[in-house]
């Protein structure tokens, strides 16, 4: 291995280093640092002889005629093992717990290999959350990308969390685990992820990577890749069903755009660059079933709206790429409804062949449409009563009005702890159909309305 005193320029987080030959994309770099201090880096571009390098831990303290720089030879790997379940690692995969290094039982490149289309199975099994307006409205399923779209100040931290206590693939005993990613997040939300999962004994059967925010960011590019490396090795060597999520995405594509801006790149939109789109899909396309492997990677990447605009680059980006959304909504928030999931714009692309009579319930479609289109008229009339007055509306409308008012007090609203069972989600729906006269019931099948409707349920108005 060559060593290189040829550094030419020094911009935010790169190097440039003239003369080199034989250098590879994505290759990892060895930077000796003045003082013995070693560093590494990543080769993120190469022009005949010229190699430019994002070093990971900031280019302080580096001097262009004293540093010398080392290529490895080799793409960025990642050490696995079985015994990474229960431990908790910096945004580079080093140990941030206390506890000893990880032996690998192998290495794996961090950028994946790419799922062949033709070997990729269709996600089909139902994922209980425990939480009411995903199981029921917004179902996951085993092997989907389901993006949480939230904005700054919301719990979607607390969510997350919750989400990842509760999730199990019903009925099967099969192994579960769960993969979590924070990127760019502060000391504050990195020691409450610690505390809960430690608390709520759920870190037995998780492995955690925390990059914080005042970490290099273009430590950000690498660590959801540790993350889904690991997920891909717990799934596909382990036969584990792994839950990976992922919040910041927001400060992931953040980083991207300061690392763009530094290569001196011609900006795309906002300024993010031109190909945030391929760079995200890398990402999001690791989720997924194969033929012929029990285990699976579900992803839910959690991501913060700047200005709560879903219009904004990486929101647009990310709903093109993934299959769904869930919208958190501050509206509900102000309400001190918790979780705030605004279920009209939420979406489970999936849902229809995660659920039915085998997987969930056979009344869950129906309940799920029924619920979600008196819901959709019950915020309508709630606008029209602020204007003509509640006076004015049909009795079968303040029905209405009633129902919307109770879908977000009781079905909506649930306690950071509280696990339902999907019978017990849905049969908070029926009561709240109950609300409505029967001959309103036109997406429910009649003999469900027959088994599932509570009888003698007093409906006032």
């Amino acid at each position: 291995m060559k060593e290189y005193k040829t550094i030419n320029e020094i911009a935010g987080p790169l190097l440039v280093v003239n003369d080199v030959s034989g250098v590879s994309y994505n290759e990892i770099v060895e930077i000796m640092v003045p003082g013995g201090e070693k560093r590494k880096g990543q080769v993120l571009d190469v022009t005949q002889n010229t190699a430019v390098v994002q070093v990971f831990g900031g280019t302080e303290g580096i001097s262009t005629t004293q540093t010398s720089v080392r290529f490895l030879g080799e793409t960025m790997r990642l050490g696995l093992s079985s015994d990474m379940l229960g431990r908790v690692f910096n945004g580079l995969g080093e140990p941030r717990d206390k506890g000893p290094r990880i032996i690998p039982k192998e290495r794996v490149d961090i950028n994946g290999l790419p799922i062949n289309p033709f070997s990729r199975e269709s996600p089909n099994e139902f994922i209980q959350t425990g939480v009411s307006t995903v199981d029921c409205m917004n179902t996951l399923v085993r092997g989907q990308k389901l993006p949480i779209f939230s904005g700054a100040g919301l719990p979607h931290n607390q969510l997350t969390v919750q989400i990842a206590r509760q999730a199990k693939v019903r009925g099967t005993g099969e192994k579960f685990a769960v993969v979590f990613a924070g990127i760019g997040i502060t000391h504050e939300e990195a020691s409450f992820f610690m505390r809960d999962f430690e608390k709520t004994g759920a870190l037995e059967n998780a492995v955690l990577f925390l990059n914080l925010a005042d970490d290099p960011s273009v430590e950000r590019i690498i660590t959801p890749r540790l993350a889904l490396t690991t997920a891909e090795y717990l799934a596909y060597e382990m036969d584990m069903h792994v839950l990976t999520l992922i919040t910041d995405m927001t400060n992931y594509c953040e980083a991207l755009r300061e690392i763009s801006s530094a290569r001196q790149e011609v900006p795309g939109r906002r300024g993010y660059p031109g190909y945030m789109y391929t760079d995200l899909s890398t990402i999001y396309e690791r989720a997924g079933r194969v033929k012929g492997s029990k285990g699976s990677v579900t992803q839910i990447p959690v991501l913060t709206m700047p200005g709560d605009d879903k219009t904004h680059p990486i929101p647009d980006l990310t709903g093109y790429i993934t299959e769904g959304q869930i919208l958190l909504s501050r509206d509900l928030h102000r309400k001190n409804i918790y979780p705030p999931v605004d279920v009209l714009p939420s979406l489970s692309r999936l849902m229809n062949s995660g659920i039915g009579g085998d997987k969930t319930r056979e009344d869950h479609k129906g309940v799920s449409d029924q619920l979600y289109a008196a819901y959709a008229n019950g915020r309508d009339l709630r606008s029209l009563s602020a204007v003509v007055g509640e006076e004015a509306l049909s009795a079968t409308d303040r029905k209405f009005l009633r129902l919307a008012d109770e879908f977000e007090k009781t079905f909506v609203t649930q306690g950071a702890y509280e696990n339902r069972e999907i019978e017990d989600t849905l049969s908070v729906a029926w009561d709240l159909l109950s609300i409505l006269p029967e001959e309103e019931l036109k997406r429910v099948k009649t003999e469900h309305i027959k088994k599932y409707l509570p009888e003698q349920q007093e409906k006032t108005e």
